[in-house]
């Protein structure tokens, strides 16, 4: 397997890990399974390094390891959702933790950025302020610059190349969920596929993906309580072929969420995405 670009392997911003030969129009990304923690960020911060891990989607790059073996490229941010969170606009700043004037067409009014949960996060899930002091906006900008940017950089790549390639791309946007996400004294829940109501993808997918979900033995949801983030909406442009769909995984299913560390079932779950991945070979051209 190849890892190119060069500039964006081993400890740069994300890592790109490419199949020898691309035989599937799909994409796998996780931007939050990043567990390199930037010196910087941890002397700032009013909390410990663990705590800072509770945002964290632990170990899901591992769980979909294996799409380059099988012909999809995979793309992994590297650094923590806690210091930038791409799956945000770039832009989506919460002024009250930063000490100076945001640029004017900072979205500072959004639900999420007024939540603290902006592509610079002030909390950690739960509600925990991260840090000791307000920030400087210059910081603020320097992370967007370093961090988000060539993240998203690498993810347009390959989509416009996957989809030069086969017509159309496939974005499957891979996350995990606290495992009380969902009331499983109601419902059991293992995984939520977003699909933003309906307009980040062809329903054809999210119907092809829940009924491979559901062979494998999971219960799944729709949009609920995860509709899909920034990059489901952001890539998700049925009319211009490429169809993004969100896959959040029940924590409770491979980690020990009080330890952050995997437990039997991680392996079992790791087996169970290869198969999922593998299904997308039974696509027959261009579906949609």
């Amino acid at each position: 397997m190849n890892q190119l670009p060069s500039d964006l392997t081993g400890n740069g911003p994300a890592t790109v890990i490419l199949p020898s030969r691309q035989t599937l129009p799909v994409v796998f990304a996780s931007p939050h399974s990043g567990r390199h923690y930037p010196q910087e960020l941890i002397e700032i911060a009013r909390i410990d390094s663990f705590a800072l891990r509770a945002s964290e989607d632990a170990f899901v790059d591992q769980l979909f390891a294996s799409a380059p073996k099988l012909g999809a490229p995979l793309l992994c941010a590297t650094f923590p959702r806690a210091f930038v969170d791409v799956n945000r606009g770039a832009l989506e700043l919460d002024p009250r933790m930063f000490d100076g004037p945001l640029p004017s067409d900072a979205d500072i009014h959004s639900m999420r950025a007024l939540s603290g949960l902006g592509s610079i996060p002030r909390v950690v899930s739960g509600g925990i302020e991260i840090y000791k002091t307000r920030l400087p906006v210059a910081e603020a900008m320097h992370r967007i610059d370093t961090f988000y940017h060539p993240y998203h950089s690498a993810l347009r790549k390959l989509i416009d190349a996957t989809r030069d390639q086969f017509g159309y791309c496939i974005l499957i946007d891979c996350h995990s969920m606290p495992g009380d996400s969902v009331d499983s004294s109601k419902n059991r829940v293992d995984l939520v596929l977003g699909d933003c109501y309906g307009s980040s993808c062809h329903p054809s997918l999210t119907r092809f993906v829940e009924d491979r979900v559901r062979d494998l033995g999971f219960t799944p949801s729709h949009n609920d309580p995860y509709a899909g983030g920034f990059c489901t909406r952001h890539y998700g442009q049925p009319e211009n072929n490429v169809h993004s769909l969100q896959i959040e995984l029940s924590r409770s299913l491979y980690m020990d969420e009080d330890t952050i560390t995997p437990h039997r079932g991680f392996d079992t779950l790791r087996e169970q995405m290869t198969h999922l991945i593998s299904c997308f070979h039974d696509l027959d051209g261009n579906p949609f």
